[in-house]
């Protein structure tokens, strides 16, 4: 059975051009994971400019979640500055019907 793990992704610095270059392959390689993936999108700063990446994945480890960071476009195309992998447990709110307790 699988676990979640968060990936936070923060961008280099005026990395908006190298996000905009690898945006096709990086959709199309989410489309191709979607399964793995339980929440994803980007982070934005106060004025609405995009400044990092968030996703939930299913992983059977650690390891494994850090598999699928390093297939995606934009790693390759170094987006990311930084990157953290955490193991996440989905423990309350809307999206999980209320709370696990």
């Amino acid at each position: 059975m699988s676990n979640l793990f968060a990936i936070v992704c923060r961008d280099v610095p005026n990395s908006g051009q190298a996000r905009a270059n690898a945006r096709d392959a990086h959709f199309a390689h989410v489309e191709a994971i979607l399964d793995r993936i339980a929440i994803a999108g980007p982070l934005k700063n106060d004025k609405g400019e995009i400044v990092g990446s968030l996703v939930v994945v299913h992983a059977d480890s650690k390891a494994d979640a850090q598999a699928i960071l390093e297939s995606d476009p934009y790693f390759a195309a170094n987006v990311w500055a930084e990157s953290r992998i955490e193991e996440f447990v989905a423990a309350a709110g809307d999206w999980i019907g209320g709370k696990i307790w």
